[in-house]
């Protein structure tokens, strides 16, 4: 007998993605610097080093020209944290609701 669950494995997500709020930001990823370190330009402006928790580091591959919402830290604001990663249907609910705009996805495919 097999037992399927509730969720369809084919069926989209409901879920909303998350938001940019107080200490947060949208960053796109450049280059990998090694030791689980990358750079990315952030949609402020500033090239940040952003770290890439353990939790994180083992279930999701982060590669250049991916999208991520980043933590800034308090103490160093050109440091911060990878916080998660976008997907390709998430980027557009973002670029419908203009929280991120065409313009900084091609200059970060241009800057890879």
């Amino acid at each position: 007998m097999i037992i399927l669950s509730k969720k369809s494995v084919g069926e989209p997500s409901s879920k909303e993605p998350p938001v940019p709020s107080e200490g947060t930001i949208i960053c796109g990823v450049i280059k990998h610097l090694g030791g689980d370190y990358v750079l990315a330009k952030c949609m402020d402006g500033v090239d940040r080093k952003l770290r890439i928790p353990g939790k994180m580091r083992r279930r999701v591959w982060i590669s250049e020209g991916d999208i991520v919402l980043a933590g800034v830290w308090d103490f160093s604001p050109e440091k911060g944290e990878v916080l998660y990663k976008y997907g390709r249907s998430e980027l557009e609910k973002l670029m419908e609701k203009g929280i991120v705009t065409k313009e900084f996805i091609d200059a970060i495919s241009e800057l890879i």
